[in-house]
């Protein structure tokens, strides 16, 4: 188990609060191995105390990072992994969301990972709503969920 009490550590974080400008980029060059950005003391302290924390006891684990990583460029719009961040019409994992079609029902089991009928996996409610169908449709209203409020009707 990590020692996040280290006397070394704790000093260095305290010291940060006593240092001039020139010192703290001073810090930053040392730590980073770069030069210190133009930015206010307050975020000069908060970023070196987060260095020098992450350079003691670690940062990130990779997983983390790549996770981190995918949701940044998913905020930015760029499709180069795959979605992070689920659809907000999706309704919990568990729920099963029951459609009649033509005199048969159709139950649909919202997984982590996309939606099971059938016993198949499918990536989209439209998908399925094909499938039961034969006509394209949209997912979510074939199945009654409504776009606005994110859930069942």
């Amino acid at each position: 188990m990590q020692n996040y009490d280290d006397p070394q550590v704790l000093a260095r974080l305290a010291a940060l609060k006593t240092m001039t400008m020139p010192q703290l980029r001073q810090q930053w060059e040392k730590l980073f191995a770069a030069g210190a950005p133009n930015n206010s003391r307050p975020f000069l302290e908060q970023r070196l105390a987060h260095r020098i924390q992450e350079l003691a006891f670690g940062g990130l684990s990779k997983p983390i990072i790549r996770t981190l990583g995918m949701l940044a460029d998913e905020v930015e719009g760029k499709k180069i992994r795959k979605s992070v961040i689920s659809d907000p019409r999706n309704p919990i994992i568990g729920t099963r969301l029951i459609r009649d079609w033509k005199g048969t029902e159709h139950t649909v089991l919202v997984a982590k990972d996309g939606f099971d009928w059938n016993g198949r996996r499918y990536k989209s409610l439209s998908a399925i709503a094909k499938s039961i169908t034969g006509t394209n449709w949209n997912g979510y209203r074939f199945f009654g969920l409504r776009a606005a409020e994110g859930g069942a009707r």
